[in-house]
């Protein structure tokens, strides 16, 4: 087979949670182990740093590699979804896997995983780790996919455990309160590892306090030590984060909520100095300010064009969008043209209630079979007062929103990972 056409198999043979939703999730662990025992237990040969939380994880375990890269270490990344090839689920020192290497693990391994009737986030998992320990990386941030106790990544014992915040998602898995889905993310607290929890609640600090305990976990709360003031610098395009412990640093990754983001990593960084994995300083603020380059990140308050000023973003739910909603309204100099979808796992109605009045709107449905049709979105919009008009694909919508806007205006893309995904290959189709 082809890369296409492996590729294609893995999204067809395997249920797919971006594609079907509840059908993909398989709770336990059954099938991972017996992946891992195949393999030989590669995730053992390896260091690893582990990374749960409802929002934010993708932007922390891209910034900490790259942290560690100007380290100079040989790092692993393994994250989830990917937006525009699947291969940027898998990398090393910002390399994607080699789209060889994908073709041969299929081929090579179809026999022994088909009758197991792995979801693809099992195999794609088993497929990262063998592949890390193959490549021989020092160490490997390990995204969570969903939740944690029973993801399929929780079979590793890392150096450090982070969790960046939890807000209500994915309530038909997890638990449909805050302490529950807590306590779902606390799952990848391990005997005796450090832990940095991002922020909290009332209602899930007590919980992640009880599993640390339980786990003899000592436990660190970002929150509450601040670990500098910040402000947006137009000049490097970027976040300076003033009297940091390691000075001032500049951060690349835009967006209101990466500020929340950046102290959980810092505080991550003191951990990993105190275990003798950071040495020198200068890798966190040259890991800080060049992440993208470094890692391949996209889709994370992305500016797409200068005039007018046009902006994608991943964020994908109720907690997400408290953060965009605001920075939206404050990116606008002109007039505001939005271009809009969701999956039907979010809460449509909440998020349509975060956007502004005043804005013009594109509603579209990305190319994923869980997309809310676009007649629905429109619907539910227009019965809070939001008009726009309907387009059958993101791609249609931007183009609209192109043609609509003056010089001065600023352009959004976004509601879902989904939305950015079809636009991010449509421009890589047109490059």
């Amino acid at each position: 087979m082809s890369y296409e056409e492996t590729v294609q198999y893995l999204f067809n043979s395997t249920p797919v949670f971006e594609h079907v939703g509840a059908q993909a999730y398989k709770e336990g662990l059954s099938n991972t182990h017996l992946l891992d025992k195949h393999f030989g237990h590669p995730h053992t040969q390896f260091k690893t740093i582990h990374v749960a939380g409802t929002n934010g994880k993708g932007s922390c375990s891209h910034t900490l590699a790259a942290i560690l890269q100007q380290e100079g270490y040989r790092v692993g990344l393994y994250t989830s979804p990917h937006l525009v090839d699947f291969r940027e689920r898998i990398r090393i020192n910002g390399e994607m896997i080699s789209e060889q290497y994908v073709i041969d693990f299929v081929a090579q391994e179809r026999s022994f995983f088909e009758p197991l009737h792995p979801s693809f986030f099992e195999l794609t998992t088993a497929l990262a780790f063998k592949y890390f320990a193959e490549q021989q990386v020092d160490i490997a941030i390990i995204e969570v996919g969903l939740g944690g106790r029973l993801d399929c990544t929780n079979i590793i014992t890392p150096l450090l455990s982070i969790i960046t915040n939890i807000s209500l998602d994915h309530t038909q898995f997890l638990g449909d309160t805050l302490a529950k889905i807590a306590y779902e993310k606390a799952g990848i607290i391990k005997e005796n590892v450090p832990v940095v929890v991002g922020e909290t609640v009332p209602e899930t600090r007590p919980v992640f306090e009880a599993t640390a305990k339980e786990k003899s976990a000592p436990i660190e709360f970002a929150e509450d030590i601040p670990f500098f003031s910040a402000h947006t610098t137009a000049s490097t395009k970027g976040i300076a984060y003033s009297d940091t412990p390691f000075g001032t640093i500049i951060g690349e990754l835009m967006g209101d909520y990466q500020v929340k983001n950046a102290n959980t990593v810092l505080h991550a960084c003191v951990k990993l100095i105190q275990l003798g994995i950071i040495k020198e300083e200068q890798s966190i603020v040259k890991g800080f300010a060049n992440v993208t380059a470094t890692t391949g990140l996209m889709g994370r308050w992305q500016q797409l064009a200068d005039h007018p000023l046009t902006v994608c973003d991943t964020g994908h739910n109720l907690g997400g969008w408290q953060y965009l909603s605001k920075q939206i309204k404050s990116a606008a100099k002109g007039e505001t043209h939005i271009v809009f979808g969701m999956v039907d796992d979010k809460d449509l109605d909440a998020v349509l209630a975060l956007l502004p009045q005043n804005a013009h709107f594109y509603w579209t449905q990305p190319s994923s079979h869980r997309a809310f049709p676009v007649e629905k979105v429109a619907e539910e919009a227009l019965a809070i007062g939001l008009k726009g008009t309907q387009y059958p694909t993101v791609l249609a919508a931007y183009e609209a929103a192109k043609a609509a806007a003056s010089p001065d205006d600023f352009i959004f893309i976004g509601g879902s990972s989904y939305v950015v995904s079809d636009l991010l290959s449509a421009h890589t189709r047109t490059d």
